[in-house]
């Protein structure tokens, strides 16, 4: 049994907050009748009905003009935040257009935009029905509270959670760093290397992997996210290390040039997880078992 949703006699209505902030807004019952298209007494029927809902006066009369008491400035806060939001929810929904099928999802920033993205693109033409709803995390994804129907981060492969791909470290730089070519490891310890602020450990691990003491390693700019460490480098602010699977359209625009034949592989994959309600959208379904088939390089 589906039961309804109560509303309380003392929550306003959407007309109510309508008026109330309008008339917050322009001081003037009048000029917010104006503002909404409704009668002067339309908006101070929807004032006295909410203050008397509240029990407290929103307003001041003072001089014809409508002053806020301090319950007024309190409600006005809230009440511009939950026509924002509404509005907001409206767009969004009306962006989904005649879609049938939207799925939610989080992904890492850089890696979405750079390999997901043009995968999402194609997907569109297998299933022309489903849309995406995508936001950009460096964090894990809590599924018991976050509204997404999956995630592609860093993790480990499991029951719900399934690999995309290893994750490779290349060394990359503007090419006029690298006159003579890809460098040795002692040669790449002198130049400014860039640093990924969520991962501080990366260079650490790289020049241990080579043998070399990581104390000696020279410090470069930091940045939050593998996107502006690429920018950097395309900049020729310094050598970046990075996943290979970002580099491949720089390389091949000659924006960016590898720094060392090396590569690292870390221990932890690209994978795609999801909670347990997920499984029982079709959309989702088709579309994981689509984007496993790839195999990034």
């Amino acid at each position: 049994m589906i039961y309804p949703i109560m509303r309380h006699a003392y929550t306003p209505t959407l007309p109510e907050l309508e008026a109330f902030t309008a008339a917050a807004r322009s001081g003037s019952a009048t000029h917010a009748a104006q503002g909404l298209g409704l009668t002067q007494s339309a908006i101070s029927r929807s004032l006295s009905t909410l203050e008397a809902r509240l029990g407290v006066a929103l307003f001041h009369r003072v001089r014809r003009r409508l002053v806020l008491s301090d319950a007024g400035r309190a409600l006005l806060r809230d009440a511009e935040r939950i026509l924002a939001d509404l509005d907001q929810t409206a767009l969004t929904v009306m962006s989904f257009g005649g879609h049938r099928d939207v799925l939610r999802l989080a992904s890492l920033p850089t890696f979405g935009a750079v390999w997901l993205m043009p995968r999402l693109a194609e997907f569109a033409q297998v299933a022309p029905q489903v849309t995406f709803d995508m936001s950009a995390t460096l964090a894990a994804v809590d599924f018991t509270t976050a509204p997404q129907d999956f995630a592609i981060h860093r993790g480990q492969p499991g029951p719900r959670a399934r690999m995309l791909a290893e994750e490779r470290l290349v060394t990359v730089a503007a090419p006029r760093l690298l006159p003579d070519g890809p460098l040795s490891d002692t040669a790449l310890a002198r130049l400014p290397l860039l640093q990924q602020a969520t991962r501080p450990n990366l260079w650490r691990d790289w020049f241990l992997d080579a043998g070399l003491d990581p104390i000696t390693i020279a410090r470069g700019a930091r940045f939050e996210q593998f996107g502006m460490v690429l920018a950097a480098a395309r900049a020729g602010m310094g050598v970046a290390l990075v996943p290979e699977v970002l580099i491949g359209e720089d390389l091949s625009a000659g924006t960016l040039a590898r720094a060392s034949a090396r590569s690292l592989l870390t221990e932890t994959p690209y994978v795609l997880s999801w909670p347990d309600r997920s499984e029982d959208i079709p959309a989702f379904r088709t579309f994981r078992d689509w984007i496993c088939d790839f195999r990034l390089t």
